[in-house]
């Protein structure tokens, strides 16, 4: 036991020296946390709260286009700036650049008078299924000429999709409106009651949207909740910046050599990194936690909420960093200099974080990927943390994720073992 604490406070002291090391593990991570937290809180503000410059050129001159203006006002997630009916496409193109607008929705010349003959059209289809009498003079005039959507480049697919389907739905409104108003009026030869055509119109069902939790909770997660527990797992793996250096140090100094001449074995001092090590990967997920509480709050980001089972979350952290600690003494057995083991090790670190699914999630991936993230321990580290921060569940409903994230682990300790024993090191 004195060797095992005497190895700790030698391995606690290197630590400390290491100054760059110490900056990886935890200035890294937090600028880290701060900054993408905030800036997926502002793409989630920007699609719940604030509002879509939107920029209409509306070429129509009667009552349908002011209607769609309208309408698309109401959607509710843009913010409109008419322009005059009279610009072309490079004017339209400059005007977005002066506005910071990211779209812009041109309306055809002809929109009312289309919207009318197809209205006529349609009514007409009506009363006749209905047995009365439509207008035979009426003649089918096509479809309605499309609106036309110009839109930044850098705009994702995903939020331009929401942006078409919200447009598609202002545009159902006003042909469905002036569709009504025909009907109506060709049944009782008098206007629709403004009334009665709201009624028809905004009777919408209610959709209630609450999020699945393994507790029953009804608090949907925030951006905090998805971001602290994702990059807390980036900044224990990388504690190889700093271990995997003092491993390589080690046996270029010929500390391993020296060992072998003395009655103690040298996987006490493998034990005594781990624990070590391990101390601080936990270390950083109380730095990162409370930030994600106390400081995310000051800085008008949403508050980092802990799960209910503490316990929980105690045991998922300590086993996600004994996972980082085994990875990075598994690389720094192998590798030959400082330079091998921090440019493999950094990158293989985000190249495990990125199938892993810290940086895409794992559902928008194909299958093939999918298969393959199940090989990175950062998966299954952030599926543990998901369950306990997102779902709200107890260390029993992650079990499922930690077995195989302690098996990677021990396979790392085990290939660390190997490469010992074949490089005659113990």
């Amino acid at each position: 036991m004195f060797k095992l604490w005497a190895t700790i406070v030698k391995d606690s002291r290197v630590l400390w020296r290491d100054g760059v090391g110490l900056a990886l593990m935890f200035v890294m991570p937090i600028v880290l946390v701060i900054v993408i937290t905030d800036i997926q809180n502002s793409t989630f503000q920007l699609i719940n709260k604030n509002k879509l410059p939107v920029l209409v050129c509306n070429r129509d001159t009667g009552t349908s286009g002011k209607q769609l203006v309208e309408a698309i006002n109401k959607v509710g997630m843009f913010s409109i700036s008419e322009l005059p009916k009279g610009q072309d496409k490079k004017t339209i193109a400059d005007s977005m650049k002066k506005s910071d607008a990211l779209m812009s929705v041109i309306i055809p010349a002809d929109f009312t008078r289309k919207v009318m003959a197809k209205s006529k059209t349609t009514a007409g289809k009506a009363l006749t299924s209905f047995g009365l009498q439509a207008d035979s003079a009426q003649k089918d005039m096509g479809d309605i000429s499309p609106l036309t959507l110009y839109y930044n480049p850098v705009l994702q697919e995903s939020l331009r999709l929401s942006v078409k389907g919200a447009l598609q739905s202002a545009l159902q409104l006003v042909e469905s409106r002036q569709t009504l108003r025909t009907l109506y009026f060709d049944i009782n030869e008098k206007p629709l009651p403004s009334k009665l055509e709201g009624e028809m119109l905004n009777n919408k069902a209610v959709i209630n949207d609450l999020p699945v939790s393994t507790n029953g909770s009804l608090k949907p997660p925030n951006a905090a909740q998805h971001n602290v527990p994702s990059w807390t797992i980036f900044a224990m793996f990388f504690v190889i910046m700093s271990l995997g250096g003092s491993i390589v140090r080690e046996k270029t100094s010929g500390s391993f050599i020296r060992l072998k001449t003395l009655p103690t074995n040298y996987l006490v001092g493998m034990l005594s990194k781990q624990i070590t090590y391990v101390g601080v990967t936990i270390i950083q997920a109380i730095v990162i936690f409370s930030l994600g509480i106390w400081l995310f709050p000051l800085i008008h980001l949403p508050g980092l909420n802990l799960p209910q089972d503490v316990f929980g979350l105690f045991v998922v952290t300590v086993l996600s960093g004994w996972c980082a600690v085994s990875y990075a003494i598994m690389i720094g057995v192998f590798a030959e200099t400082h330079q091998q083991n921090n440019g493999f090790g950094a990158i293989s670190i985000v190249i495990l974080a990125a199938i892993g699914g810290l940086m895409v999630p794992t559902f928008t991936m194909d299958t093939s990927l999918k298969t393959i993230a199940n090989f990175s321990p950062m998966h299954w580290c952030l599926q543990a943390y998901y369950g306990l921060f997102l779902e709200n569940g107890k260390l029993s409903n992650v079990i499922g994720y930690l077995i195989p994230l302690v098996g990677i682990t021990l396979a790392f300790q085990l290939i660390a073992i190997w490469g010992l024993k074949r490089k005659n090191l113990i």
